[in-house]
């Protein structure tokens, strides 16, 4: 990295113009730290509503919920939007708070290393060398998709893409199709595809618990009534409270169990040949793997032109899929459902500290931080939806906020008490990773019976959060000084004004 005489210094400097970033960007302003920069790998903001496009892609969120506390909007066309909506949502957001204006586009992060004698982040992009005291990971984990290593897939003949690269040039019509994955994304864009394709196969590894979504265009009247003060606000607060009750379930999975009910009973209703409601019953107590929602899904699995192979792919022989349980199919066209690295972030990769460890060194045991946030060897450095803070039963909005808040509260006492290095002490970090994997145990992520995202290459659950979410915003409310490391800047170490 070559320092440049007239290179600016940023007071914060975020990686990835997500909803992360942005809503990060936002606050930022809002609070008088008007000097930082989003760094944004794509030509466009958005994140994973940026990239993953395929047909019926929405979200299992209500929309009242999706949504900044902050920039609530009151015409949702539908009780679930779909992506296209939530995007002009997240850009109109940006737009209105001038957001686009911080951002550099086309600069994907290929390393960011501390320098502890400078007290600063050196950021490299393709092109460009950024200096910053603080950097802000918002780079998510549903957007790096998992290629499997299959024998052959790399020499199939046919066309091949990942459902988040999917391929809108390409004519589905009349084609022998197969589908590799049956979750979150598969459930959304099977029922668009299979009315279009002479015939489905979908290789389904382990079936998915769907419940029943209530989803419905909103009325115009529903949508004035949400616009009289107060209605919308109280309303996100009703399905939050709702929420956060099944949320209890998680914690006691013998609640979940009852709610399970519910999908074996949407299972019944829907699909009529035994042999197919047996390959479609999961065997393990709903919640462990994420909790999907479609009222199409089922209906599309029973048409005539699908057939559902209970088994994962072995090895592609020219047009030829083979399953693991001798299965074969000739197609033309394999999707890839596969999901995304989530155990592992592929932005580990390019954040390293003074000595040169890269956080994927750092984390090669399991991924670890403080509250989720802040990692014990990289000062001045936060994460947003890091470690252990995932939840399977609110939105991710809510998460976001909350951790947004933590960073905020950190910026402040940094100005405030001037100091130029903040760094997590590993004892607290230890101490809090004992306490989360300790009330982790009688989840129903490491109790439920499943192998899911939650769980990495080790079975240690990175990924999940144990309490509740009311929980989560009290510990990431206030910036805890007696947990970190804090070092005195010699000159005032924010400029506040934009670089």
């Amino acid at each position: 990295m070559t320092q440049q005489a007239n290179t600016p210094i940023y007071d914060v400097l975020i990686v990835g113009a997500g909803i992360s970033g942005i809503g990060l960007g936002i606050r930022l302003r809002e609070a008088g730290f008007g000097n930082f920069v989003i760094l944004e790998k794509a030509a466009d903001l958005g994140g994973t509503w940026r990239d993953n496009t395929y047909p019926g892609c929405a979200c299992d969120v209500p929309s009242a919920l999706y949504s900044y506390s902050f920039a609530q909007k009151p015409d949702w066309s539908r009780a679930f939007a779909g992506q296209a909506e939530i995007l002009d949502y997240v850009r109109d957001t940006a737009q209105r708070h001038t957001i686009p204006d911080y951002i550099r586009f086309n600069q994907a992060v290929e390393r960011a290393q501390w320098r502890e004698s400078k007290n600063l982040w050196e950021v490299q992009t393709g092109d460009r060398l950024y200096l910053a005291r603080t950097i802000v990971a918002c780079s998510g984990y549903l957007h790096e998709p998992i290629i499997p290593n299959i024998p052959g897939l790399k020499d199939f003949q046919g066309k091949l893409f990942h459902s988040s690269r999917w391929d809108h040039d390409h004519d589905l019509g009349g084609e022998r199709v197969a589908v590799i994955g049956t979750g979150a994304s598969a459930i959304q864009f099977v029922p668009e595809i299979q009315p279009k394709v002479k015939h489905l196969t979908l290789f389904q590894r382990t079936p998915q618990w769907v419940l029943p979504k209530p989803d419905h265009p909103i009325p115009k009247l529903e949508e004035n009534f949400f616009r009289l003060p107060f209605t919308l606000n109280a309303w996100r607060k009703t399905l939050y409270g709702g929420f956060e009750t099944f949320g209890i379930g998680f914690r006691k999975p013998a609640l979940l169990r009852q709610i399970q009910k519910l999908g074996e009973a949407h299972i019944r209703l829907a699909i009529k040949d035994p042999a197919l409601r047996d390959k479609l019953t999961p065997d393990y107590t709903l919640g462990c793997k994420r909790v999907l929602m479609s009222n199409q899904y089922y209906p599309a699995l029973n048409q005539g032109n699908v057939d559902v192979f209970a088994t994962g792919l072995q090895e592609v022989r020219g047009n030829t899929l083979v399953g693991q349980d001798g299965s074969e199919c000739e197609v033309d066209t394999i999707i890839l459902g596969t999901g995304f690295f989530v155990t592992e972030p592929p932005i580990a990769d390019h954040i390293f500290n003074d000595a040169g460890e890269s956080l994927s060194d750092m984390w090669q045991d399991g991924m670890q931080a403080y509250r989720g946030t802040t990692i014990a060897g990289l000062p001045n450095a936060f994460m947003v939806l890091g470690p252990n803070l995932g939840i399977g039963h609110n939105s991710a909005f809510i998460v976001i906020e909350a951790q947004i808040n933590y960073i905020l509260s950190t910026l402040h006492t940094m100005r405030d008490q001037q100091l130029s290095r903040v760094e997590v002490k590993a004892d607290s970090q230890r101490a809090y990773n004992r306490k989360v994997q300790k009330d982790l145990q009688g989840t129903v992520w490491n109790t439920g019976g499943c192998s899911s995202y939650y769980l990495d290459k080790n079975g240690f659950n990175s990924v999940g959060f144990p309490w509740s979410t009311l929980e989560m915003q009290r510990l990431l409310k206030d910036f805890d000084t007696d947990s970190y490391s804090l070092t005195p800047a010699s000159q005032p170490v924010f400029n506040m004004k934009r670089s």
